[in-house]
């Protein structure tokens, strides 16, 4: 009997706050997807001991050494199961350890980027936010500069709130780019916790869990306040720079 053959293994990666988890859903309801959700958080937690709401239960829940991490991502689909599409949640921010995108040449790399106001609003409503580097847009720039350097394609980036005002146009594009076909079953999902999702779910992925499809993006953020403020004018230009490959 033949081997299987390799899944396509899709790395999206995003700062937190970006949707991320709402297209972890998207892609999770295809019936050729399997998903998983953040795989390096526990290794980066234990690596850089930031103070993230469940860190203790987070280390002691996954697998936290880096090698062995990406050998799991990079290694046969979960559950011993025969999907064809791999979807890995990663935020660009976590990878502080000794492996990088560029140890994942068998995935095809997307982005996921948002307006920082938006994600800075967001993030303080559910942890202390200290500095821009916690936001992860410099992290994803330079991720999205090496990627565009190794290729002569353009990075493959999709923009929240785009996705949010057109999710059908938005999500075609995407899978046309990832060259693969686009189903109408990533507009829409079941409510309440998902199988795949991590233990900071119980924090994190309330209003997801709510959710049974994209809704429409909210008025913009109201005053931040300067602190906060500050960390969305580091961010800008970041974010601009990486909205020019939006799709």
């Amino acid at each position: 009997m033949s081997a299987a053959p390799d899944p396509i293994r899709i790395a999206m990666w995003s700062g937190p706050r970006n949707i991320s988890t709402a297209m972890m859903r998207s892609f999770g309801a295809r019936p050729d997807c399997v998903v998983s959700d953040e795989p390096f958080y526990g290794a980066f937690l234990k690596a850089s001991g930031a103070p993230h709401p469940m860190a203790d239960q987070i280390i002691a829940d996954m697998d936290c050494d880096w090698h062995s991490v990406l050998a799991t991502q990079s290694g046969a689909v979960p559950d011993g199961g025969a999907a064809p599409i791999w979807y890995q949640k990663h935020m660009a921010h976590h990878m502080i350890g000794p492996v990088g995108i560029a140890d994942m040449p068998d995935h095809r790399h997307a982005f996921l980027i948002r307006a920082p106001e938006r994600v800075a609003a967001s993030y303080a409503r559910k942890n202390e936010l200290r500095s821009a580097e916690m936001l992860g847009f410099g992290q994803m720039r330079q991720s999205i500069e090496a990627v565009a350097a190794r290729s002569d394609r353009a990075p493959i980036v999709v923009d929240s709130d785009a996705i949010l005002a057109d999710p059908a146009r938005q999500l075609a594009a995407l899978c046309r780019a990832l060259g693969i076909g686009w189903s109408e079953h990533m507009l829409s999902w079941e409510s309440g916790p998902h199988r795949d999702d991590g233990i900071w779910g119980a924090h994190w992925y309330d209003a997801v869990n709510a959710s049974t499809g994209f809704a429409a993006a909210s008025r913009a953020p109201g005053e931040l306040g300067e602190e906060y403020q500050k960390t969305v004018d580091a961010c800008r230009e970041d974010y601009e720079f990486m909205l020019k490959y939006a799709i």
